[in-house]
Parts: structure tokens; C-alpha cells; sequence
């Protein structure tokens, strides 16, 4: 099979790789990645150097390429990461979700209007359904739930979704969507909660919590969420969303006292600031669906995937301290706004 990635010079999209290229040798792979700050070459290194892999940096928007891609490579199925992804970053600057996250998808589908034998999966976040109540643990997102998004970020991928949804109907094209909860795992930039803290504590660095830090969210490891889209890919039914989620339903406050635990660093190094602007505070998947009828189901439990995944930055460190100084950036902005 001849499959286009697009972001996979990102975070997840790094991983995918990685797995794609392990699993299915034989595979011809083609990574599409613009490398923004998130997007990082080294990542991908060692298949580029062994031509495990093709890559090739260029913009989604860019519809002659892409379609220059698709005819020269023969692709038959596209996984579609690329994203802009962080929600403070949208809040301060909502053009580039707009361009990348909406207009880029825009050109894949008017270009599978076309390629309609190509199999296209969009890769989307639980995000677009808006916020959960603190006080009903029993509620969960599905995939019958209403969109309320509540971010540039969120909005940007629910416009999405919408589209991909639209294509298949009108157009009949062959894609399925997952809408995921919050991934953690090796090569993810520390500007996200997860491995901030990782990075800020093994500095010994103030960690900035937003509020209380009693936001919630469901946490699943990156392996598992790449294991939810090969089965879809498999298995998942043209025109279906699948929810994916890892059965880490946690308070932040929880995962940050969690890994300054097992890195045996103080809590003193917590600083309560100020919330962010429109913060969701609850996210929890409900993955039924998915379990049913692709046999999906997270591998790894929250405390042993924090473990392993402190260790990766702990042994990474080369990989991260040069990208510290910008991933620092909104945490030192909420930094000067403690409470």
C-alpha cells in the first residue's frame, strides 16, 4: 500500500510513522509535514537515512502539491494529521488553525473529490464537543454527542470534522473520522502539560497550574491512539467516527503531583495562575463504539504510561532542551499571573 501522512513530523504523527513503518515494511510511505515549531525533522531521522521512508516538507494548503503527491506516489490512503494543535497558541494567534486546520483540509477533499479510490482518515480530538460537568462523572462524550466548541483551536476542528462529513455524503468519499482524548508520549513538545512538567521539573523549574488545577481530562498514551486508527483503518465503517480514549480520566492537578512523584521532585515547585480563557473543564471518551465494532482497547493504565514516558524524556534530553526555550514561552507567560 502506498499511504500519505500529513503532520508526521508532529508529535502523533511522529509516532504513527514510526509504527507504520515497523508493522507494514512493505508499505510505501510518504510523510508531508510544513515543519512548523511543533514539527520536528529530527524526529524521523534514522527512516529517512535508511529510506524506510519518503519526506517531503511542503503546506497542506498547497493543492498542486499535494496533488503532485498523489499522482506521483500512487497514494491509496491518506491519514491526515497535520494540525495546528495547541489552544492557548489559538487563543493569541486563531489565523494559522484557520489556514492549516480548516483551509488545509478543504484542499485534501476537493482533491479526494477527484481520487475517490483513495481511503482518507481525519484525525480530529474529543475538543469539539466543549466541556463535561465536574459534578457527573457518569456523563461521557459519544460519538451522538453535540458540538460546542469553545476555542479557536476546537472550532478549527470541528469545521473540519463537518467538512469531512460533508464530502462523504455529497461526494462519496472514503473516509472515517476518530475524535481522541489527550495523548502523551515520547517526541510530544514540552509545551504541553505532560511533558512541561517532565522538563520543567528535571530543571527544577516552577510549574504553572492553571486555577485549582481541578480540570479534568481523559489521558491516553500514543501507542494506544495509533493502535485505535489501524483498526479503523481496518475494520472502521466508511462514513463512521469512532471516539478513542485510554480510561485516564484525571484531575491535572493529579497528573502533575503524579510525575513530581515519581521523579521525586517537590510539590513546592507548583504555581497556581491564573485560567485560561474559556477553559474546558471536563473531557472523558466514552470508546464503546469503538470497542464493539473494531475491537479497540487502550493498552497501557495512566501510572505505568507516565512512567515510561518520564523515562523517554529523562533519556531524550538532548531532544528537548533546545526546543525548551520556545515550549517555555506561555508557561512563563502564566508564570507572571500566579494566585
Amino acid at each position: 500500500m502506498n499511504i500519505l501522512i500529513t503532520g508526521g513530523a508532529g508529535f502523533i504523527g511522529t509516532n504513527f510513522v514510526r509504527y507504520w513503518s515497523s508493522k507494514y515494511p512493505k508499505d510505501k510511505i510518504v510523510v508531508l509535514d510544513k515543519l512548523t515549531y511543533a514539527g520536528n525533522i529530527e524526529n524521523l531521522e534514522d527512516l529517512i537515512k535508511t529510506d524506510k521512508i519518503i519526506f517531503i516538507k511542503g503546506d497542506i494548503v498547497n493543492k498542486e502539491l499535494l496533488e503532485h503527491i498523489i499522482i506521483h506516489y500512487k497514494i491509496e490512503t491518506i491519514v491526515h494529521f497535520a494540525a495546528e494543535s495547541h489552544v492557548d497558541r489559538s487563543i493569541d494567534a486563531p489565523e494559522d488553525f484557520i489556514m492549516t486546520n480548516i483551509i488545509g483540509t478543504f484542499r485534501i477533499l476537493e482533491l479526494l473529490k477527484k481520487y475517490k479510490h483513495i481511503r482518507f482518515h481525519h484525525v480530529s480530538t474529543d475538543e469539539v464537543f466543549g466541556e463535561l460537568p465536574l459534578n457527573d462523572k457518569t456523563i461521557k462524550f459519544t460519538e451522538k454527542t453535540k458540538y460546542d466548541p469553545r476555542s479557536p483551536y476546537s472550532a478549527s476542528k470541528a469545521s473540519a470534522d463537518h467538512l469531512v462529513r460533508s464530502y462523504t455524503t455529497t461526494y462519496g468519499i472514503l473516509a472515517t473520522i476518530s475524535n481522541c482524548s489527550n495523548n502523551y508520549g515520547p517526541y510530544c513538545y514540552p509545551e504541553k502539560l505532560i511533558p512541561l512538567v517532565i522538563t520543567r521539573a528535571l530543571m527544577n523549574e516552577q510549574i504553572p497550574v492553571y486555577g485549582l488545577g481541578n480540570q479534568i481530562r481523559d489521558w491516553i498514551h500514543v501507542e494506544d491512539h495509533i493502535l485505535g486508527i489501524d483498526l479503523i483503518l481496518q475494520k472502521g465503517k466508511i462514513g463512521h467516527t469512532y471516539l478513542l480514549g485510554g480510561n485516564g480520566e484525571k484531575e491535572n492537578i493529579y497528573i502533575v503531583k503524579k510525575i513530581l512523584e515519581i521523579l521525586n521532585k517537590p510539590n513546592s515547585l507548583i504555581v497556581h495562575v491564573g485560567d485560561r480563557k474559556g477553559h474546558d473543564h471536563r473531557y472523558a471518551i466514552d470508546f464503546s463504539k469503538a470497542a464493539n465494532e473494531i475491537g479497540f482497547k487502550p493498552l497501557r493504565n495512566l501510572d505505568e504510561g507516565l512512567k515510561e514516558t518520564i523515562n523517554w524524556y529523562k533519556n531524550n534530553q538532548d531532544w528537548w532542551i533546545k526546543l525548551k526555550p520556545n515550549a517555555d514561552k506561555i508557561a512563563q507567560k502564566y508564570l507572571s499571573n500566579p494566585i
